[in-house]
């Protein structure tokens, strides 16, 4: 979980992703190898989802901005309409990794998978149950 915030927050501060996965993919290998040749592969996974997600929702990411100039729509309204949902998605990736941290087990994957899953389930449900207090969905 720490290489995929360390990893998020770099991209978006930096606005790339490829720099990030530069930087940060030698670091989460040689973790992986010191620690767990088995979780050397959820690491680098790790590193890779949370630059994306960094690159995703950084406001000087060349990406970001080409979205926003292709859908013709003012470049941080594109943000903030991306934002939460990017967010959401990268909470619910972050407390899968940790279940996979804490467990150390490739096997567990599909226990992390699982919590994670059911995570994003319950967060739909909560907020789908707030948009129709608030009137939005029907």
């Amino acid at each position: 979980m720490i290489l995929f915030v360390v990893s998020g927050a770099m991209a978006f501060a930096t606005g790339t992703s490829w720099g990030t996965f530069s930087i940060m993919l030698p670091i989460a290998a040689d973790k992986g190898m010191a620690a767990d040749t088995a979780m050397m592969l959820p690491m680098m996974a790790a590193v890779l989802a949370g630059a994306v997600f960094g690159d995703h929702c950084s406001p000087i990411s060349d990406t970001t901005i080409l979205s926003s100039t292709g859908a013709s729509c003012h470049h941080i309204d594109h943000i903030n309409s991306q934002f939460p949902y990017a967010m959401s998605i990268a909470v619910v990736a972050a407390l899968g990794y940790l279940v996979m941290g804490i467990t150390q087990s490739i096997s567990a994957g599909f226990v992390s998978s699982l919590v994670a899953f059911l995570i994003l389930i319950i967060a739909m449900w909560v907020s789908s149950r707030k948009l129709r207090r608030w009137g939005v969905a029907g």
